[in-house]
């Protein structure tokens, strides 16, 4: 295995990592193992937040844009694939919680006042 270290900054080896963590995200979410989802998703926006900070600062030469661009690419197809598994899901709790406040509004309506 080629240690990417040797041959990208750092500023791509914090690319590497989110891109791994989306892996592990998307994964958790085909298995909708959900609680495994969020956790990764807390960590990789602690990742994003750091790179927020050292990423315009890093000049890259072209092997590096390239593999930052490559890794873009596929960080935008898990998080699509990450939607679409939790999309459902998504629709169902906002189902769920409708359902709970119709049901509070009813039940005010209709509870006699004490």
């Amino acid at each position: 295995m080629v240690d990417m270290a040797t041959y990208f900054p750092a500023a791509v080896q914090n690319y590497e990592a989110l891109s791994s963590l989306m892996g592990l995200m998307r994964e958790a979410a085909s298995t909708g193992q959900w609680d495994r989802l969020l956790t990764l998703e807390q960590q990789a926006q602690e990742r994003v937040r750091v790179m927020r900070q050292a990423d315009p600062q890093t000049t890259l030469d072209e092997s590096a844009k390239e593999r930052k661009k490559a890794l873009i690419l596929k960080m935008l197809a898990d998080d699509a694939t990450i939607r679409h598994h939790t999309q459902p899901w998504m629709e169902k709790l906002q189902w769920a919680l409708r359902s709970s406040r119709q049901e509070q509004k009813v039940r005010r309506a209709y509870t006699p006042a004490r």
